[in-house]
């Protein structure tokens, strides 16, 4: 075969370095010092006659660019001044610079060239030591490109710019602001321009400029500027704020994003003095720190008010798909917004140890301004508005989500010693959960550590998050409440004009036509600014992330007092020991005021959130500390706990039940625990220590509702018939149920009384049209008041009434005691009267459906409780011994009322007759034997003017009385009725002497009376 020819390899081309140089230098900085390559470029690349001249005068003969002359030659092209010039030859030159272009547009054209002719020159691959020079030589260009950048940037009048321009800082601001594709209209130049950074560009020319000041520590003056054109840009403070078409803003976060992936320019950020301003005060401070222009963007009303013009202008034109779209719509930029404000705060966290030391200032100080938007009356203008503190709040539960693992792995190192140890938030001015100042102030100095190392970052954003939450989200949360207050004064304000319409045709129609528009004009705008508030309070993501933190801050409240410091692995043990941890009494009471808020308002508002999680920690927060309540000061907050479980049972969407209604019936602490922990509450309520205990109590009566709810499970009656063996205990949970039944009955019967009276006068035409106005008016009013306190009353009276009905039906020894069983038949039968009685017609009022008043269904309940008790001899003594209320008549005409209506059956009722005949019975025998005749008054109970069978003295105010009425009186109030001291029922004193003289006089009148009786039937024989 014959051989293979030789390849000859091809040689590489040989690199001329010093040609090299010379032509990049001549292109990347498009300069010359030969007129004749400028000519032959038609001086697109710039002839620096006097910089050639100046050489050659100093006798330097160089044909060639190279680097010893590039800081030379860069420097003069920038000094160029182009007006016009007597050097005629010159003029060509001058005239065909670009126009208006600045000096730092030129730097940028060098740039991008330069940039391009280094990868040119790296694809070619010339010899490593080619290599090397030329990369050297390229850059020492970029050195003095990137230098000559800054310094344009910092002072750009160090060089000749062209009139009209902006030049400077905003230079840099400007191709920032181009990096979002929805910034558009920021835009200042084509970004196809040679000499504009693109968004391609700019991540790299930061670096570049960063690498070149940073060891000189004159970052801050080259970036410190563009940081603020950038971050007080005006799109930022343009009324609409989200809303509308420019989204302007977004612009500002994009560029403040690729900034601050830049460590050194994030930690230079946080170095500024406006990061975290001195002097200012909280309403200003969103103002004048970097960061607040863009965080206190948001969409609540009172700072961008045409939110909820744009949005939800007439809304009761509106449809509820209107609406919901609406939201879509906001939500969406507001959780777009939420999420950039993080994913900042967070590369600036993790730029270096001191830019996380700032962070974390800058959080505690918006705390510390803010500490007043926790008080009940808040002058906006003194305080920090609600769209800066809720996105503040969204940043932190980010910032928590890391370490909220479902399994709890992480809590321990929440360090529950952060306040003694940290003056990060500053709490000596707060209310401890059951602490005095003292207290507190002791415990703190026992548990600080000097030597301590700070805390971690962990518990850092542990106790921010709860304080945001406390000072910001709450108080918002509080201000959207009280707007449905003020839309129910408007509603009730446009009734009140609106009237009967008398004014209709008379010289006030004009007058009052005009105050009805306004009025509903007020209506309008008020209910737009409700929907504004549910847009930006229940956006889904922020309202799942503050649930997994509340559930998460409870469960960690928990460990906290659980011996074992290992809930919820395993469960706490309830009810908790009866020594409270002073490191739990100490901790600010607002942030077990945070967890009741924050569920109380998500059970209502977005009760489907709860689907994914947070019920079943909802539910363990509130069974521990209703089953040990005295771990809790404040009684307010023990009730609003109780409002939580009955907020939850509300049905909503397809779910009946509510949140916790299926987990009340399921899981084991409540099976164990609810029963006992909602009687326990309903008796503990009664004495809150507060003026206006009488009427809060009753808001707390809503434990019905929930006992209902799961009436009908066996294991919770099995749990309530052990409560009711503690006999002393249960006896003061039926005693305050017949009070308040009591009390609730009366006034809601009474009111509807009223409302009858006013209706049957309103009825008559004739006589209420002659009736002055301003009467008509009145009586108007006073029936709208009526009809809304009676509407309470009537729900929560029945709902008593069913409860009573129902644990009747359980249980029958406990309503029996002597202290219970003679008040329970005499409230029965004053509530029977009330509804079958002689005047039951004036119960009688116009849409009792729309005051919940069905008096067939609370009849059925009140005889139920009769045919319940029934055959109990006690009750039926009791009935016997009632002289105000009970009669024979009564019960046949509530028997017949209920044939009639058909609520009963026929069986129901002769049952109901053989009580009555029982009754009959007991009543004559017991007018026989208590014909007493003349009582001494030593004898006679003081408050209840009967004949006392077991006289007692007080230890106090020595007053003598019988047991069974001051035990009676114990179960609702443990004072003394004649001085109030304290009284407990073993520190009574029993009088022996007087009892058995008593007994001795009752023997004594009896026998006399049978005697009496008998000599009568003799007589008659």
């Amino acid at each position: 075969m014959p051989s293979p020819a030789l390849v000859r390899r091809k040689e590489p081309e040989k690199f001329d370095l010093t040609a090299w140089e010379h032509e990049s230098i001549e292109r990347i900085l498009k300069v010359t010092l030969n007129k004749d390559v400028a000519e032959k470029t038609s001086y697109d690349i710039v002839w620096l006659k006097y910089l050639a001249e100046e050489i050659n005068e100093e006798g330097l003969a160089i044909e060639r660019l190279d680097a010893e002359v590039i800081d030379r030659v860069l420097f003069a092209r920038l000094s160029i001044e182009p007006q016009r010039t007597d050097d005629l030859e010159y003029m060509t030159v001058l005239a065909s610079l670009p126009p208006q272009q600045t000096a730092f547009e030129y730097l940028i054209g060098c740039w991008k060239r330069l940039n391009a002719t280094r990868a040119a020159f790296i694809k070619k691959g010339h010899p490593p030591l080619g290599t090397q020079n030329g990369l050297e030589l390229l850059e020492k260009i970029r050195h003095l490109v990137v230098s000559y950048a800054g310094l344009t940037l910092q002072e750009p009048e160090m060089f000749t710019q062209p009139e009209g321009r902006v030049v400077g800082a905003q230079e840099l601001v400007g191709p920032l602001l181009s990096l979002s594709a929805l910034s558009a209209p920021l835009l200042s130049a084509p970004s196809a321009s040679p000499n504009t950074l693109t968004p391609s560009d700019i991540e790299q020319f930061l670096q570049d400029l960063t690498r070149r000041f940073e060891p000189d520590n004159e970052l801050d003056s080259v970036l410190g500027p563009v940081v603020r054109g950038l971050l007080f840009h005006e799109s930022l403070f343009r009324p609409e704020g989200l809303g509308g078409g420019d989204a302007g803003w977004r612009g500002v976060i994009s560029g403040l994003e690729v900034l601050v992936s830049i460590k050194s320019i994030a930690t230079m950020i946080t170095r500024m003095e406006e990061w975290n301003p001195p002097n200012v005060t909280a309403f200003n401070f969103e103002a004048k720190s970097l960061l607040g222009p863009l965080v206190r963007l948001g969409v609540f009303p009172r700072e961008w008010p045409g939110i909820a013009q744009m949005y939800f202008s007439e809304p009761e034109k509106r449809t509820r798909n209107d609406i919901e779209s609406s939201f879509a719509s906001l939500r969406g930029t507001l959780k777009s917004l939420q999420a950039s404000l993080f994913q900042i705060f967070n590369t600036i966290v993790r730029a270096s140890p001191d830019a996380r030391e700032a962070v974390l200032q800058y959080f505690a100080r918006i705390i510390s301004l803010n500490v007043k938007r926790a008080g009940m009356q808040v002058d906006p203008n003194t305080v920090s508005s609600d769209g800066f503190m809720v996105n503040i709040l969204s940043v932190l539960l980010r910032f928590a989500e890391p370490f909220m693992d479902a399994n709890y792995t992480k809590m321990d190192r929440v360090d529950p010693l952060f306040f003694a140890n940290s003056s990060r938030i500053n709490i000596k001015e707060e209310t401890r959960i059951k602490a005095t100042s003292e207290e507190a102030t002791q415990w703190e100095d026992e548990h600080r550590n000097p030597s301590a190392q700070a805390p971690n970052f962990i518990s850092e954003i542990f106790f921010l998050t709860i304080a945001a939450s406390h000072f910001g989200y709450l108080k918002t949360i509080s201000t959207y409440n009280s707007l449905a207050k003020l839309l129910e004064d408007i509603q009730r304000h446009l009734e009140w004009l609106e009237g009967d319409g008398s004014w209709m045709g008379s010289p006030l129609q004009a007058r009052t036509e005009a105050a009805i528009r306004q009025a509903k004009l007020e209506r309008d705008k008020v209910r737009a600014h409700q929907f504004a508030f549910e847009a930006g309070l229940v956006e889904p993501e922020h309202v799942y992330r503050s649930i997994g933190f509340i559930s998460f801050l409870s469960t960690w409240l928990i460990r906290q007092v659980d011996p074992t410091r290992k809930h919820p692995n395993p469960l706490v043990e309830l009810p908790l020991p009866v020594d409270v941890p002073m490191g739990f009494r100490v901790l600010p009471e607002f942030i077990v005021e945070d967890i009741v808020d924050t569920l109380h308002f998500f059970v209502q508002a977005s009760p489907d959130k709860f689907d994914l999680s947070g019920k079943v920690e909802m539910l363990i927060f509130a069974l521990t500390f209703l089953t040990s309540t005295w771990y809790i000061k404040n009684p307010f907050l023990k009730s609003k706990i109780n409002d939580i479980l009955f907020m939850s049972i509300w049905g909503y969407g397809r779910e009946k039940n509510g949140v916790l209604g299926n987990l009340l019936n399921t899981h084991p602490l409540a099976l164990k625990h609810l029963m006992p922990a909602l009687m326990n509450f309903y008796i503990e309520v009664e004495q809150t220590g507060a003026s206006s205990q009488f009427y809060d109590k009753f808001s707390a009566r809503s434990i019905f509702y929930v006992l209902q709810s799961v009436w009908n499970n066996p294991s919770h009656r099995q749990t309530l018939n052990a409560e009711a063996q503690k006999v002393d205990q249960f006896v003061r949970f039926i005693n305050l149920m017949i009070n308040d039944v009591t009390y609730l009955m009366d006034e809601s019967l009474s009111e509807l009384t009223q409302i009858h009276n006013i209706q049957t006068e309103m009825d008559d035409k004739d006589a209420w049209n002659a009736q002055p106005q301003e009467y008509r008016r009145e009586r108007e009013n006073t029936l709208r008041s009526l009809e809304r306190h009676a509407s309470g009353y009537i729900t929560l009276g029945r709902s008593t009434v069913e409860m009573l009905k129902m644990f009747t039906a359980e249980i029958k020894a406990p309503f029996m005691v002597p202290e219970i069983v003679d008040r329970l038949a005499a409230m029965l039968d004053y509530n029977l009267v009330a509804l079958a009685g002689p005047k039951y017609q004036e119960l009688k009022v116009r849409e009792p459906e729309k005051l919940r008043f069905n008096p067939k269904a609370l009849l059925a309940d009140l005889l139920q409780v009769f045919a319940n008790l029934g055959e109990q001899p006690e009750f039926i003594q009791g009935m016997a011994r009632d002289g105000r209320s009970y009669s024979k008549d009564l019960f046949d005409r509530a028997s017949e009322i209920a044939l009639r209506a058909r609520i009963k059956s026929e069986k129901e009722i002769e049952q109901l007759q053989i009580l009555v005949a029982k009754v009959e019975e007991a009543k004559v025998v017991l007018e026989a034997e208590e014909d007493l005749g003349e009582v001494p008054d030593e004898f006679l109970d003081p408050l209840m003017f009967s004949v006392m069978r077991d006289p007692i003295m007080l230890p106090s105010s020595r007053t003598i009385l019988d047991r069974a009425t001051i035990k009676s009186h114990l179960l609702s109030d443990p004072k003394d009725p004649f001085n109030r001291a304290p009284l407990i029922l073993e520190d009574v004193i029993p009088c022996p002497e007087l009892k058995a003289r008593i007994d001795e006089f009752i023997v004594q009148r009896r026998r006399e009376s049978k005697a009496r009786e008998t000599e009568a039937r003799m007589d008659l024989s």
